[in-house]
């Protein structure tokens, strides 16, 4: 299988899963790269994956289904352009012979879902739209502080060697900020270097993998004595796990 982040917008990546002959999508929030792409490799688009209902993410929906005829999932408790399969967390899909579980993640938006195929070439593989970036997590937008937690520990529970496909290249703005938060974490700043190499390069520094990711996202991590005490710094009240990723989340928004 060939996994391509195809860049779109100023930062977005809308990620092209094929094999050669056949394709699918996730978050086409433009059809033109997608479509660029399969014409020049030859691709068939069989399906449409969506995990919320940003435009960003949604809006080359339709002229790829009219394009490709390819059926659409989504989440079931979002708007999304018709027809499509309303999917909740536990169900499973098939495509291109491989079988997704569906997980829901709310707190970017309230109806948030991941998708998770535990064997891609025998890698484990994650597309988690905007809840979960290299080095950091989404805005709260439509969820709370305790929802997008849960949904983070949802996500960090699965194996190590996951690969995460987020869907913009945050990273090193994300890095940022969590060196602020952890100036002394050798890894942290190991992959904030690497990372910067690669974008000197106009490399995508995605996917990343979840082993990394507990290792140097403060999100995943705020449970560690260091982050509540650098929460704390940034809000003082900050005691319980909701409080201090909250602080957190609210500190990154004010970065």
């Amino acid at each position: 299988m060939n996994l391509i982040a195809l860049p779109a917008f100023t930062d977005n990546y809308i990620w092209l899963l094929h094999d050669g002959v056949d394709a699918l999508v996730v978050d086409p929030g433009d059809a033109e790269p997608v479509q660029t792409a399969l014409q020049r490799d030859g691709l068939r688009l069989q399906a449409i994956l969506v995990t919320h209902h940003h435009a960003d993410h949604t809006g080359g929906v339709e002229a790829l289904r009219q394009a490709t005829g390819a059926p659409v999932w989504g989440p079931a408790r979002e708007r999304m352009p018709e027809p499509v399969t309303r999917l909740n967390g536990g169900d499973r899909l098939r495509a291109l012979g491989l079988d997704f579980e569906v997980i829901d993640v709310p707190g970017h938006t309230a109806g948030h879902i991941a998708f998770y195929c535990p064997a891609v070439d025998g890698t484990p593989l994650l597309f988690c739209g905007d809840t979960l970036f290299s080095g950091g997590c989404g805005r709260l937008f439509e969820g709370t502080p305790a929802q997008m937690l849960a949904s983070l520990d949802s996500l960090a529970a699965l194996p190590g060697a996951t690969r995460v496909c987020c869907t913009h290249e945050y990273t090193l703005s994300n890095l940022r900020f969590a060196l602020a938060v952890e100036p002394d974490n050798v890894p942290l700043i190991k992959h904030y270097t690497d990372c910067l190499a690669l974008r000197n390069q106009q490399r995508p520094t995605l996917p990343s993998t979840l082993t990394l990711e507990r290792q140097i996202n403060p999100f995943l991590r705020s449970r560690l004595p260091a982050l509540i005490k650098a929460a704390q710094t940034f809000d003082a009240h900050a005691t319980d796990e909701v409080s201090v990723f909250a602080a957190l989340r609210q500190w990154k928004n004010q970065f």
